[in-house]
């Protein structure tokens, strides 16, 4: 594909975002976070949150941002779109003045300018926080992003008040180049002796001749501190980013060690994971061998440990002189086994957390299950003709071009848009936004994509994950329609810079106040909202506006505003007249066609005090109520299977005038508290 065809491939998926009434910095935002998205595939940041701002007289600009976990790093993001194909060439004179723009920003934020922004807006968030956090941040990253092509780049490295600032461009030749060659992140190679001063002592297991090598290595505190000031987060394998970013400030233990004992932190602490794909040993005729060269390493366990040793050098002047660490090295000798191999070291070797066992990777079978129901379910003609089209999920970042790009001849590719929209295209994290809103936890939505991807995966995680059959591909492509059409129907309001925030507080709003009963089988079936359901969207969304604008004095800011879960329990509270046909529409959960009786019996003698008390409450709630709620779970794809009918049991115990036992009374209870959450009516 040439840089042209590509231009175009990539402004249609920018526009595929945009509503057909959004110009100017709108359709900039959307060219912003489609980028982010490609960065954070391509492993350069973590995250990034779209934030416009753009002051001529100051000559400030600004359109993301993304601070890192520890608050050490901020990440800076200006775009420079243009929206035209044949890409422009953008000379040397605006790249330096965009990396200017955001440089005097940062500068202005470092210096207190929060003060003179309105507090409402979407940047003084961001100004304040780095001001805040001004003692603490040691690195800052400025990217410029740009649909242009640069033909000759000059990007310099520099400090501001002492912080460490590196440059980044990307332009759409080198996004080019990622996507194209399947988007595979740039790997490191680390040559220890000539770019670090010296090669690292090792020692190999016997034994692992076969799939890996393991190594033993052990790294000088200065060299590892060294390696993360170099590449940073790329060190990182994904899972122990994320666990990093769950996981908050640095051990403090970790950094006592290394100010006060640097020399006891051999024995004290536990080293760290590493894989690499290929490695060059010396064998010195005297001593140790000694790790010369290493291709595409990865820290998979020790995270934490890494970024503490870094940022004691770099912030606290630690001496690292005397300090070493050991790492538990693994060559992988079949480069076809690395994608199965490293997710599950990276599992394993942090198994001792929560957060970490979750496995993100995009092979889980829930994801590759969705995937193929999105190949395989046709959406129902709205057209007026026998055209299908697929509902597209993109499991893999890059595989819908990928997927295009395998028709081979331009007739093909076309046919191949024509079924599989690029409009009607969601990833991972879209899945996960479109779930967390009808489950009614906006103020996850509003921490941003990968944050609320990692939340999304937790609670899959405790609860279970959903079966995905056809009825499932279709309530989830209809929450998609909901969220889709929400967002033209917010924008077009023209509230301001909080539109990704309205919408999923409206629709959480929605989700809870009608339990859940928003026909999801007939917007799939007509491919779009009824009219009593947008304008039901219109009346919410101002007054979720309102509320999210307007935060308690003490929070201040609404972007931070919204996400807390106080936030959100306030404004579902909050009573709003919805328009009289949706009650219309709603699924009739109906009423079973029996009547239940309740006697004065009690089974629960011998139990506990606590599970007499469970076992009461449970038989306190009308069969009629338990059975209403097995329905409603099953007519609105609530709970897991096993809740629902868990829920009918119930039902037919309490009918039947049995007690349930002390197993079925807790869940229960738990059930009935998790529906009434959701906006079930007792």
């Amino acid at each position: 594909m040439n840089i042209d065809e590509f231009a175009e491939e990539f402004r249609q998926e920018v526009l595929s975002r945009c509503n057909d009434e959004e110009s100017g910095h709108f359709r900039e935002d959307k060219f912003t976070e489609v980028m982010i998205e490609y960065l954070i595939r391509a492993d350069e940041v973590d995250d990034g949150e779209v934030c416009y701002y753009k002051h001529n007289a100051r000559g400030e600009k600004l359109n993301g941002v993304n601070f890192s976990s520890d608050g050490e790093c901020v990440d800076l993001f200006v775009s420079c779109y243009h929206g035209i194909v044949p890409p422009k060439s953008v000379p040397n004179s605006e790249v330096n003045d965009h990396f200017r723009w955001i440089r005097r920003f940062f500068e202005a934020s470092l210096g207190g300018t929060h003060r003179h922004l309105e507090e409402s807006s979407p940047v003084f968030s961001v100004a304040q926080q780095i001001h805040a956090q001004r003692e603490e941040i040691t690195r800052a990253r400025f990217f410029l992003l740009t649909d242009g092509i640069v033909r000759k780049a000059e990007v310099q490295s520099s400090t501001v008040n002492g912080i460490e600032v590196r440059n980044f461009l990307w332009d759409l030749e080198k996004l080019r180049r990622f996507i194209t060659s399947r988007m595979q992140r740039e790997v490191i190679e680390i040559d220890f002796a000539t770019d670090f001063g010296a090669s690292v002592p090792c020692l190999e297991a016997p034994g692992t001749k076969g799939e890996y090598r393991t190594f033993l290595v052990f790294f000088p505190g200065t060299l590892l501190a060294e390696l993360y000031g170099e590449f940073g987060p790329r060190l990182l394998e994904k899972n122990v980013r994320s666990f990093l970013q769950a996981k908050g400030k640095i051990n403090k233990g970790i950094r006592k060690t290394i100010l006060e004992e640097p020399q006891n932190f051999l024995a004290y602490n536990n080293g760290i994971s590493a894989t690499v794909e290929k490695v060059k040993i010396d064998l010195p005729a005297k001593g140790p061998p000694m790790l010369r060269w290493a291709r595409d390493f990865q820290i998979v366990n020790g995270g934490q440990t890494t970024a503490s040793i870094y940022h004691a050098f770099k912030r606290d002047g630690a001496d690292l002189l005397n300090l070493v660490i050991q790492a538990k090295l693994t060559v992988l000798n079949d480069p076809n086994k690395v994608e199965i191999y490293v997710p599950q070291i990276s599992r394993y070797a942090n198994s001792q957390n929560k957060v970490n066992a979750a496995d993100f990777s995009a092979n889980h079978p829930y994801h590759v299950k969705l995937e193929e129901s999105s190949r395989r379910l046709w959406a129902p003609s709205v057209t007026g003709t026998e055209r299908q089209t697929h509902w597209y999920y993109e499991r893999a970042r890059g595989s819908y071009l990928d997927d295009k790009s395998r028709e081979g001849t331009p007739a093909r590719m076309r046919a191949f848009e024509i079924l599989n929209p690029l409009r009607q295209k969601f990833t991972k994290t879209d899945l996960a936004k479109y779930e967390n809103t009808w489950s009614q936890y906006p103020y996850l939505v509003c921490l941003g994509a990968e944050k609320n991807f990692i939340k999304f995966t937790e609670m899959f995680i405790d609860r279970g994950y959903p079966v995905v059959d056809e009825d499932y591909f279709h309530h989830l492509v209809a929450k998609a329609i909901l969220f889709k059409t929400a967002e033209k129907l917010v924008g077009a309001q023209g509230y301001g810079g909080f539109r990704a925030n309205i919408v999923t507080y409206t629709l959480a709003w929605l989700s809870h106040h009608t339990a859940q009963r928003v026909d999801l089988e007939k917007v799939w079936k007509e491919q779009k909202l009824s009219e009593s359901l947008c304008e039901a969207i219109v009346t919410v969304s101002k007054t979720a506006n309102e509320h999210i604008v307007n935060p308690p004095p003490q929070r201040r800011n609404p972007g931070e505003w919204s996400k807390r879960q106080d936030c959100w329990e306030t404004f579902r509270s909050t009573a709003i007249i919805i328009p009289f046909g949706l009650e219309h529409e709603l699924v009739d959960t109906g009423r079973p066609d029996y009547r239940h009786g309740l006697k004065d019996r009690d089974d629960a003698s011998g139990y506990t005090s606590e599970t007499q008390k469970e076992i009461s409450l449970v038989k306190q709630v009308p069969a009629e109520t338990w059975l209403k709620m097995s329905r409603w779970a099953k007519e609105t794809d609530n709970l897991a299977p096993w809740q629902r009918g868990l829920a009918f049991s119930l039902g037919k115990v309490v009918g039947s005038g049995n007690s349930p036992t002390p197993k079925q009374a807790h869940q229960g209870l738990k059930i009935l508290e998790e529906s009434q959450r959701r906006g079930f009516k007792m």
